[in-house]
């Protein structure tokens, strides 16, 4: 090949013609210009990639841009040739003219572009005019798919009364379309169900509070947000998620009891702890934030208690002190119910308490005899004749009735033989005379029964003390045997007595010694009274 061949090939100028309009008469301008370095023309190309609509269905090829030398003098002899990416399948090139045209439906979400090879060879040498140029084309999105909620559906938890604007949660589409190219994938959030309680941020998806709402009146709610692509214009698809928005308890209410007056009753029998009724206030609130604490207010808690059941929720009154139908026959006492954990936020809302009053009548049951004293102390002397009084018993019955009372003394072998009670009048005499040098005190077990009810009995305990009297001669411990020396002299001591007295002396016994009346004169010894 001559040199001046190889200069007009190095000067052919190869140029891509997409099929917008603006670039076509860009082309035509710069026709007249003077040639381009081929390196910068295909440089520029790889900038300027061509463009094909996705999803277009069309019987014939669709002609979206052309690839064309300034040596094409129209004669034929130039044979353009695509390779690459989609070459000869999704995209052809008239060999004579180097128009591009797409043969099949493209996906951009499956391939968004496709990387081709153009050259333009001489027909009768086969040689290239100019070494292979790529470039690219890509697939232009349409709106072609719809938005999709991937996370759905949605549950979300917001604390009761929450102030307006309070974020609840945040919902996310996604739009297979492109982003960068239109408004296919640019999507709109908007609320279909849940006004006016809840309002959803367009662009973000974010839902908030649009009102304060108590949890008491409703707790859940179905919140149905829509995304719409296109940013809403007509035509756009859309996809809608559910949300489920449970409102979570707060303390924003006191206990209330149901009743401002209760009635109760207790029998003066009923032994100490005895539960007495129970009292119930209710909280609308669940969990912690309904649990209370019971209080006596008055003066009553000397007599009655009250706890908290924490399973129920109940107060429990319990009797803390017996009661007497005769000495009081009811009790008024007022009873306050208090949150046990106050939420600070609501302090301005309380009290968060209540009171009632609760009535207690006490019962009257059927009592025994109640002795005057619980322990009687009598006294006798020793020797006394017998049917002498030791004392006087006395019961009464409590009730309204007042049975008439008979006393009786609850006998051993031994306290049968010395004491007898009076029936009727609960007089103790003795039945034989009492020595107290064989027992100075006796204990005697006296009961009292109606004779309405012989099932009620009551006992007192009767302790009788027997007195002394002077009955007993005084005695000597002991015999005595007394040795003495011949030669002992006159007024040496040669041995002391003693004597004792089984009666009592509060001052002490004091004994007088002296020797029989028939020693006096004859003896030769003396006593001396000390």
């Amino acid at each position: 090949m001559n040199s001046s061949l190889l200069l007009h090939l190095m000067m052919m100028l190869v140029q891509l013609w997409p099929c917008s309009p603006s670039i076509q008469n860009s082309s035509a301008q710069n026709s007249a210009q003077s040639f381009t370095p081929v390196r910068r023309v295909k440089r520029s190309w790889l900038w300027e990639p061509l463009f094909a609509t996705e999803e277009q269905i069309s019987p014939d090829p669709v002609y979206i841009g052309q690839l064309k030398s300034d040596l094409d003098k129209q004669d034929g002899n130039l044979k353009y040739i695509l390779t690459g990416e989609g070459a000869g399948s999704f995209f052809v090139i008239d060999e004579y003219n180097g128009k591009i045209y797409v043969t099949k439906k493209l996906d951009r979400e499956k391939k968004p572009f496709y990387t081709l090879r153009a050259q333009a060879i001489n027909r009768s040498t086969q040689l290239p005019v100019e070494p292979e140029s790529e470039f690219i084309i890509k697939v232009r999105d349409v709106n072609d798919n719809e938005p999709q909620f991937l996370d759905g559906p949605y549950v979300a938890t917001v604390p009761e009364m929450s102030p307006e604007g309070t974020s609840v949660t945040q919902v996310t589409a996604t739009d297979a379309d492109d982003p960068s190219y239109g408004n296919s994938a640019r999507l709109l959030y908007s609320l279909v169900e849940g006004q006016p309680y809840f309002s959803v941020e367009p662009k973000t998806g974010v839902i908030r509070m649009a009102s304060q709402m108590d949890r008491e009146t409703k707790d859940q709610y179905l919140v149905i947000i829509q995304a719409k692509d296109m940013v809403g214009q007509p035509g756009a698809f859309s996809a809608t998620a559910t949300v489920t928005i449970n409102l979570s308890d707060i303390n924003d209410n006191p206990p209330e009891f149901q009743h401002r007056l209760y009635y109760m009753s207790v029998s003066e029998e009923a032994p100490v702890g005895t539960t007495v009724g129970k009292v119930s206030a209710e909280d609308r609130d669940i969990g912690d934030n309904a649990a209370m604490d019971y209080f006596i207010e008055d003066d009553s808690s000397d007599v009655f208690n009250i706890i908290t059941n924490n399973e129920t929720q109940e107060g429990i009154i319990l009797l803390k002190k017996r009661v007497d139908y005769e000495s009081k026959r009811r009790y008024s006492i007022q009873i306050k119910a208090v949150n046990r954990y106050i939420d600070e936020r609501f302090l301005k809302e309380g009290p968060f308490e209540d009171t009632t009053i609760v009535k207690i009548n006490v019962e009257d049951a059927d009592e025994p005899p109640v002795f005057t004293l619980e322990n009687y102390v009598m006294e006798i002397v020793e020797g006394a004749m017998r049917g002498a009084l030791v004392g006087v018993v006395t019961a009464r019955d409590p009730d309204d009735e007042e049975s008439p009372v008979r006393y009786s003394i609850v006998h051993s072998t031994h306290l049968k033989r010395l004491f007898s009670i009076n029936e009727h009048n609960g007089a103790i005499i003795t039945t034989e005379p009492l020595d107290r040098e064989i027992a100075s005190w006796h204990n005697i077990t006296v009961t009292a029964t109606e004779t309405r009810n012989p099932e009620k009995i009551s006992e007192a305990n009767v302790y009788v003390q027997v007195l002394d009297v002077n009955d007993n001669l005084p005695e000597f411990p002991k015999n005595y045997e007394t040795f003495v020396c011949e030669n002992a002299v006159s007024g040496q001591l040669i041995q002391s007595i003693s004597a004792v007295d089984q009666d009592d002396s509060a001052e002490g016994h004091h004994f007088y010694f002296s020797l029989a009346q028939e020693d006096t004169n004859s003896s030769h010894f003396t006593v001396k009274d000390n």
